[in-house]
């Protein structure tokens, strides 16, 4: 039972280890926070720290701690991730960055349903929901993916797999445009930058202003974090209690849209935007979540059916860079903000800064943070739309 408590509070001080390396060493935020949280949990996984013997005690209490923690994680993250962003400003965006976000979400669902169909006699255990599991984490990232995954009851054994598959194929996929891959599609997407008129962008941005951990540990933000924290634990409390309500459970799916739906409404008083450090704080929880799910991994469970939802993996990120790219060209986006819309959406907004600094164009900046944030809160809903419309064909 020791090394039980032992390897949760490793599950709490890693992510707390990583926020503090990812704002003393720029290799670290070269890597970026997620990718080490999910290393981190493979590593517990592959060590055998977290293997207890089957149907003792020990092994029960673990179980039960670990799935309480990712199932509070989630629903606590999704509001703080999204009290400070700016729906007004997002209605405002270029027809550039709209045709980009937009050419971005319609390439990975043709490439998702498309794999469905090539993939379903894969023998894939509930193909429908990890085809919507793509949807979300390739649209708004692994908070959408841990969303839809606890909403429509995905095993956490077939999540960490698909999770591994996304980080193995992914990973490699950020370091090409981050070495030099975007200078490819400069030259397939040879169009000018347009970046919107007015003051916001006269004002100079600096590259690391979407995960921004410096300060988030000092007592002048703490009051501001805890009215965050504050609120997304009351969001919680009226998805548990409009749960229950409706269906007499704990209907995880009633409660992811109901947090997501309170938290967008929130985000329009300027008040709940400008509590510090919520973006971060939610950071916190998803890379909580992260170390735990990753830790799940069971490297016996690469069989045949795992394999291919490794096919399935590669299959929508090839497919669905291939369409976004002839959506793009169609629509002459620049080949810097087809990178940055390429990199929200496939990575979340937080691997958005490094890929501009490789680049060395600030322009962009705010187009690829509004497309991957648009992702983060519609996401969910694609996925749960499109996992019930794959249960009914």
């Amino acid at each position: 039972m020791i090394r039980a408590i032992l390897i949760l509070v490793l599950y709490i001080l890693m992510p707390v280890l990583i926020i503090e390396g990812f704002k003393r060493w720029m290799y670290v935020k070269k890597i970026g926070t997620v990718v080490l949280a999910y290393a981190v949990g493979i590593i517990l996984a592959l060590s055998g720290a977290c293997s207890f013997e089957a149907g003792t005690t020990a092994a029960i209490t673990f179980s039960k701690l670990q799935s309480t923690l990712m199932s509070v994680a989630v629903p606590l993250a999704i509001p703080l991730m999204l009290f400070n962003c700016d729906f007004k400003l997002w209605t405002k965006a270029l027809p550039k960055t709209v045709w980009s976000l937009v050419g971005g979400i319609l390439a990975i669902l043709i490439a998702v349903v498309s794999g469905y169909f090539v993939f379903r006699g894969s023998h894939i255990p509930d193909f429908e929901k990890v085809s919507a599991m793509m949807i979300g984490i390739y649209t708004g990232g692994t908070m959408n993916f841990n969303a839809l995954g606890a909403s429509l009851g995905v095993d956490k054994s077939i999540m960490a797999i698909v999770l591994a598959f996304e980080m193995v194929l992914t990973t490699p996929y950020i370091f090409f445009i981050i070495g030099g891959g975007y200078k490819i599609f400069r030259r397939l997407l040879p169009y000018e930058d347009v970046t919107r008129k007015g003051r916001r962008d006269n004002v100079e941005v600096q590259t690391g202003d979407v995960e921004n951990y410096q300060g988030m540990f000092e007592r002048k933000n703490f009051f501001g974090m805890l009215a965050g924290l504050g609120l997304s634990v009351l969001f919680l409390a009226i998805g548990a209690g409009l749960a229950l309500l409706l269906t007499g459970t704990m209907n995880e799916l009633v409660v992811i849209l109901t947090i997501t739906t309170l938290a967008i409404i929130a985000s329009f008083f300027k008040k709940v935007r400008e509590l510090p450090k919520t973006f971060e704080l939610g950071m916190f929880f998803i890379l909580i979540f992260s170390v735990i799910v990753a830790s799940l991994f069971d490297v016996h469970s690469i069989n045949g059916g795992a394999a291919m939802i490794g096919a399935f993996v590669l299959w929508i990120i090839l497919a669905g860079g291939v369409l976004h790219l002839i959506f793009c060209r169609c629509a002459k986006v620049s080949g810097d903000l087809f990178t940055v819309s390429q990199i929200a959406l496939l990575c979340s907004p937080p691997f958005v800064p490094p890929v501009v600094g490789a680049m060395q164009n600030k322009k962009v900046l705010i187009s690829g943070i509004v497309i991957g944030l648009v992702g983060y809160a519609i996401g969910t809903y694609l996925g749960v739309g499109l996992a019930y419309l794959l249960a009914l064909i």
